[in-house]
């Protein structure tokens, strides 16, 4: 047999009940550069760090972003440096750095000091095109950049190396249309490093190498070196040979790897070593070259020969199909009209998947979001598969992609018309095996967002096993995701998404949703957490970041962000892990406070972790506050009031006395820097009025606070401040609950009986008196004995007529403690209510009175 526990703790809201929000440190930057986008605490070079995005920082007058470094040391300065990683750049590219949002992701590895920050919208130039694949960089301890890496990026379709293979015999005329041909077609490449290359063949009678692959690094100088080349002449044209040479050698002077390899044959007739032409071609295509073949007819056309042979032999030279492949113009100066064409046909497929429909990872802007993982990085990358998304991870071994394949069962192409932007939010979780799992959000998904989670092999194999629903339109549900072990135990607890734009009674609030990791690793919804009524557009849940446990409950908290809180002023929200409970919102005065937010380093050394906090041009530390708990021991003696006995004289009057010691005792889940000393105070306290209802007992109320809460202590608002003691009183009989009196009432007038008057026996249940007309004074003996224990709250009460008025009492005790008071009954006329002795009546006590009445 097994037993299964499952852990369950919900959020309640506590907002900036430990963070000192009078001694903030703000660090200042540019809000145009949206400093304080992005917050990561960090630890390197044996000091504390706050890394802080400004995507939109100007380097060399371009808007490249960049990360700055803040010392967190208390008795720093609060100046920040550059880092300056808005120079990045990658060899043999024709890169567009502006406004590629470099720091609008930050990772920060504590494994090895390292962090990374990416650009998603880094672009480079592909032919024509500008393809923004993104980009990261890895930052070791010394600041330095250690690695660039771009997962998404591909060879440009214009990675090619092209030779071109030209008939200089005798028979090309003139040569001037040749030449002016081949310098406007070369004006079409896009030649440069990590683009295209060209080198270019003559023939005739023999094969020259006019210039070769990587000789010329631009188009200005392939086009002057193109300028100088002179027809060599030839009584042959041994198209063939020209072939093989090119292949051969061409090809391997300045060639590169992976490049795409296209040769360009123009001839005007037929080849003089026709019978080598067929295995020259086919060695050429076994080796994977693009034959592209033009056949100027000048010479035929000018001398009325039939060209059929030489067509049929030019189609031979060209790759399949011919449409695409063989060109022929009438005459050399016909060459110009096909420069175009031909450009297109090379360039056909740029930018396109294979069959010739959308994007794949050119648009990729990979490292949209960013999470440090065990082996690696995890980088979301929204523009891919045509803005449906992706998730790629980098490797000390290399990159990981993923096919589109392996997102098609969730994200099929019927709804890629959506743009889902899966790989808005990344991060991981990890299972009770230990085994690590991914998530991604894909916040425009179906418009109301998605959640999957997966495993991602450095095969690239990924295979998603759960997904996870929003249910608004536009809430954006999944742009933000969050795993927290709450308990420390290594193995995630919860799930959070968030989905900031939930509309709620009119206003984005925002929702986050949280979902349970059972020990079979599936998520299970479990709770929201929204804000108050008051919090408008908050756009809760915009970001997110756990915090270590801070009030000593064993569990870790949660702060979330709410930017656009207070009219855009933003606000941070703490969530305890207990019952809901909903208090107002913390705000430090900034634009946008609480965009982002970061929790891992005690920076002022008082045992707490410090929060970081992102704003518009922004971004502080707030000092955590030490939690104390105040417990507080009631001590009363004696045990129970002894009203009989009167040990204490006040004001001239024997009272009972009684003695109320407190003990005092906090816990604090930091060490305290102030130590703990005892006091002992002596206080006396009287009551103010005199109590009769001895049933209630006496109840002591202590309330405890802080002396001076500003001086870096807080008490936990969880745990109880009051604190209260009953002290009952003794009742004097043997049962401690119960008392047993046994009263017994005697009463008579002077009144004549009617009974006697007439010398009239006669049984009754009531006597009848006579009043004479000339009696003005009627009088009530009684009697009342207690014959058994205390009586409490005994009482005689007296009825009359309503032709008379009570006039006086008159008391007969055997005691001198034991009193009568008489008042009217509020609700009965002609009735008056007598207490005996109140509170009590003491046992075997006797009263008696005389009432009087007009």
């Amino acid at each position: 047999s097994c037993c299964l526990q499952t852990l369950f703790i919900s959020w309640h809201l506590q907002v900036g009940f430990n963070f000192d929000s009078k001694n903030i440190k703000i660090f200042s930057g540019s809000e145009e550069a949206q400093f304080g986008y992005t917050v990561q605490q960090h630890e390197a070079q044996q000091n504390q760090w706050l890394l802080v995005g400004a995507p939109f920082e100007t380097t060399e007058n371009m808007h490249t972003g960049d990360i700055y470094k803040c010392p967190l040391d208390v008795k720093a300065s609060s100046n920040c440096s550059r880092i300056n990683l808005g120079k990045i750049s990658l060899d043999y590219m024709f890169e567009r750095k502006d406004k590629m949002l470099l720091g609008m992701t930050l990772a920060s590895n504590p494994r090895d000091s390292s962090f990374v920050a990416c650009g998603p919208l880094w672009s480079h130039e592909c032919g024509s095109s500008i393809y923004s694949t993104g980009i990261c960089t890895r930052v070791n301890e010394n600041f330095e950049t250690s690695k660039i890496f771009t997962p998404a990026l591909q060879r440009c379709e214009t990675y090619m190396d092209i030779v071109i293979v030209l008939d200089g015999s005798n028979s090309i005329y003139p040569w001037f249309e040749v030449q002016e041909f081949l310098i406007n077609i070369l004006q079409t490449f896009n030649v440069g490093p990590g683009r295209t290359q060209v080198g270019v063949v003559q023939y005739g009678s023999s094969v020259v190498h006019e210039f070769s692959l990587g000789d010329y690094q631009t188009v200005a100088e392939v086009v002057q070196a193109a300028s100088t080349i002179t027809q060599r002449g030839g009584e042959e044209t041994r198209t063939a040979l020209s072939i093989k040479v090119a292949r051969s050698e061409a090809f391997e002077r300045g060639g590169r790897p992976g490049a795409k390899k296209v040769m360009i044959v123009i001839t005007d007739g037929e080849s003089h070593d026709s019978p080598e032409l067929m295995q020259a071609v086919t060695d050429a295509k076994t080796d994977n070259i693009t034959m592209y073949a033009i056949a100027v007819l000048g010479y035929y056309n000018r001398r009325g020969i039939n060209p059929e042979a030489f067509l049929r032999e030019i189609k031979l030279i060209a790759s399949d199909p011919d449409e695409k492949h063989f060109f022929n113009v009438t005459d050399e100066s016909a060459l110009k009209d096909i420069v175009d064409a031909l450009g297109e046909r090379i360039f056909s497929l740029e930018g396109t998947s294979h069959q010739g429909r959308g994007f794949g990872l050119q648009m990729a802007q990979a490292g949209f979001s960013s999470h440090v993982v065990k082996d690696g990085v995890l980088l979301g990358a929204v523009g891919a598969y045509d803005w449906n998304g992706a998730v790629l991870k980098e490797t000390k071994h290399g990159k990981v992609v993923p096919s589109k394949a392996s997102y098609q069962d969730e994200f099929p192409d019927t709804l890629k018309n959506h743009a889902a932007y899966l790989g808005y939010s990344v991060g991981s979780v990890t299972a009770l095996s230990d085994s690590q799992l991914y998530v991604a959000g894909a916040p425009r998904f179906n418009h109301t967002g998605k959640v999957i989670v997966f495993t991602l092999m450095n095969d690239g194999n990924l295979t998603i096993l759960q997904t996870l629903h929003g249910e608004q339109i536009g809430s954006y549900f999944g742009s933000v995701l969050l795993s927290i072990d709450i308990d420390d135990d290594e193995t995630t607890d919860f799930l959070l998404v968030a989905a900031p734009m939930f509309y709620s009674h009119g206003w984005e609030r925002g929702r986050i949703y949280i979902y349970s990791v059972t020990p079979q690793a599936s998520f299970v919804s479990v709770d929201v957490l929204e804000v108050t009524d008051s919090a408008q557009n908050s756009r809760l849940g915009s970001a997110m970041a756990q915090i270590p446990d801070m009030n000593g409950n064993g569990f870790k908290e949660l702060v979330v962000g709410a930017p656009l809180e207070d009219d855009h002023q933003g606000a941070v929200y703490i969530f305890k892990g207990r019952k809901k409970n909903f208090q107002p919102g913390f705000s430090a005065g900034l634009q946008y406070f609480g965009q982002s937010l970061h929790a891992v380093l005690d920076v002022n050394g008082d045992g707490l972790v410090d929060l970081a906090v992102g704003a518009r041009g922004a971004a502080a530390i707030i000092w955590s506050q030490s939690v104390v708990r105040i417990r507080a021991k009631l001590t009363l003696e004696p045990g129970k009031v002894n009203t009989f006995n009167k040990d204490c004289q006040r004001g001239g009057k024997q009272v009972t006395c009684m003695s109320v010691s407190v003990c005092l005792s906090f816990r604090s889940n930091t060490k305290l820097k102030t130590p703990v000393g005892f006091i002992v105070l002596h206080k006396c306290l009287s009551l103010k009025q005199e109590t009769t209802d001895y049933g209630r007992p006496i109840m002591v109320v202590l309330t405890t606070g802080l002396q001076s809460p500003d001086t870096g202590m807080v008490l936990d608002p969880d745990w109880p401040t009051i604190f209260r003691s009953e002290l009952h009183y003794w009742n004097g009989c043997e049962q401690e609950d119960t008392c047993v009196p046994d009263l017994f009432l005697h009463s008579y007038t002077d009144l004549i009986d009617l009974r006697s008057l007439c010398s009239h026996n006669k049984s009754s249940d009531g006597a009848v008196f006579v009043v004479e007309p000339r009696r003005r004074r009627i009088v009530v003996f009684t009697r009342l004995e207690n014959r058994g224990e205390n009586a409490y709250r005994a009482a005689v009460r007296f009825s009359t007529s309503s032709n008379l008025v009570f006039s006086r009492l008159l008391v007969k005790v055997d005691q001198s403690d034991v009193q009568i008071e008489c008042h009217p009954v509020a609700i009965l006329a002609n009735q008056r209510s007598c207490n005996i002795s109140s509170p009590f009546m003491r046992s075997l006590s006797k009263v008696g009175s005389n009432n009087e009445s007009l």
